[in-house]
């Protein structure tokens, strides 16, 4: 554990327990880092009259923020982001006990406490104002680390919209579904959490708690502000990815109709020629047979068939460019393009 006392005007660290909580007792302002579970920490907090169940959730883990109003001080849980690599969303929670004139922090990665210290380093500004300062210090950069992980986000939906409009319905195609689905569970994730730290940030703006005072309210609120921003942006992207799983399958199965359609095209133009070259295939004698097959003894009948088939088989293709089956020109499949892209993006729009 790292503690930074104030001691005057100047800032001293120290880690060793007695020192520190000598310090607290003597009302200097104090802020400890606990690093790791040790049987001198805990000592610390239970001089501190720390409850056991709090204890307990500081060197534990937890799924979702929360705060606790305890007599003596204000427990918060917040998470960070840490990082949002292959599409894998690396929260990290970050412990806040806030006293009359100490603060207690847990942040198991340095997530946010290194850039803080490393301010204070340079000017006890914080420290001098008081806990609650440093409180909102460990917030606000908590909440800044979620806009770089937005802003990949966002790149990487404009990526996956245009995927899914070149590759629905292609052998890469299970590649582009399975990068949706796996954009889905992170922002689901993100929402769960965004939501109970959203009400948590709140209720410390409003001024709920003793350990804020007035004159740092504003800056609670701002924030607030901020995660709220960071929330309907998540938001947006959950209902564009949601409009990408739709546009995926409705390309999908617009290519498979294609598919269909040239195979039915092709099935209608051979079966009229299968059945000449049926008929011409019969081998009846007109010499035994008492019918007198057509062109059966003509020099010239296996070139007629052939010229029938080609005549049946043009007449049939002419039809199907009269109805505008096919021969549409690149005009149809640029305007099937535009349809797929629309319907891609029409459901939600991305928020600026």
């Amino acid at each position: 554990m790292l503690a930074r006392i104030l001691d005057g005007k100047e800032m001293v660290v120290s880690t060793e327990g007695p020192d520190i909580l000598a310090a607290i007792q003597a009302g200097k302002n104090v802020w400890l880092e606990l690093e790791r579970k040790t049987a001198e920490a805990d000592e610390l907090l239970k001089a501190l009259e720390i409850h056991p169940l709090t204890i307990e959730d500081v060197w534990g883990q937890r799924g979702q923020p929360k705060i606790d109003d305890f007599p003596n001080y204000l427990y918060v849980i917040v998470h960070g982001v840490g990082s949002a690599q292959k599409r894998t969303l690396e929260l990290v929670e970050v412990d806040i006990l806030i006293g009359p004139n100490w603060l207690i922090t847990h942040d198991r990665d340095g997530l946010v406490s290194d850039d803080v210290g490393t301010e204070l380093d340079h000017s006890p500004r914080l420290l001098v104002k008081g806990a609650p300062w440093l409180a909102h210090a460990i917030l606000d950069r908590a909440v800044d680390r979620y806009m770089p992980i937005i802003d990949q986000l966002d790149s990487e939906i404009d990526k996956l919209e245009q995927d899914v409009i070149d590759r629905a319905g292609t052998p890469q195609g299970r590649n582009v579904l399975a990068r949706i689905l796996e954009f889905k569970r992170l922002l689901q994730r993100l929402r769960r959490t965004s939501i109970h730290q959203r009400e948590i940030l709140l209720r410390l703006s409003r001024g709920e708690y003793e350990e804020i005072p007035q004159d740092a309210l504003p800056f609670y609120r701002d924030v607030y502000d901020h995660f709220l921003r960071v929330q309907d942006v998540a938001e947006g992207y959950r209902d564009l990815v949601t409009s990408c799983l739709d546009a995926y399958l409705s390309v999908q199965s617009n290519r498979m109709n294609e598919v269909m359609k040239t195979l039915t095209l092709m099935s209608t133009v051979m079966l009229p020629l299968t059945f000449i070259a049926g008929i011409y295939g019969m081998n009846f004698d007109p010499e035994v047979s008492p019918w007198n097959m057509p062109e059966l003894k003509w020099v010239h009948g296996y070139p007629f068939a052939l010229g029938l088939m080609a005549a049946v088989a043009g007449g049939i293709l002419l039809f199907f460019k009269h109805k505008g089956w096919i021969w549409q020109g690149s005009d149809l499949a640029a305007n099937r393009r535009r349809a797929a892209t629309e319907a891609g993006t029409e459901h939600a729009r991305k928020p600026r």
